[in-house]
């Protein structure tokens, strides 16, 4: 295995994990659940991408709902990022 190959498949694992916390976002979970604890892992490893973006980029106002963008940028980000090395 090279190095571009496990660079390559980790950052695939990390848009996966990005996608499922997108998902998780959508229901409500319960605090006391396995479901709950998933996503506060998905929390802990996707934060220090999905947080920084977020102090830069505000949630776009759509009515009374905000949308998050920083998923998307992250994933935009890490694509072009698999097009240059992968």
């Amino acid at each position: 295995m090279s190095v571009t190959y496990l660079i390559c498949f980790a950052l695939n694992v990390y848009v996966f994990l990005i996608f499922a916390r997108i998902l998780l976002s959508w229901f409500p979970l319960d605090p006391d659940g396995t479901m709950a604890a998933v996503a506060g892992f998905l929390f802990v490893v996707t934060d220090p991408v999905l947080g920084p973006l977020r102090r830069v980029l505000p949630p776009v106002r759509l009515g009374g709902i905000g949308l998050d963008l920083s998923p998307m940028i992250a994933i935009l980000g890490i694509v072009i990022v698999q097009g240059l090395i992968c």
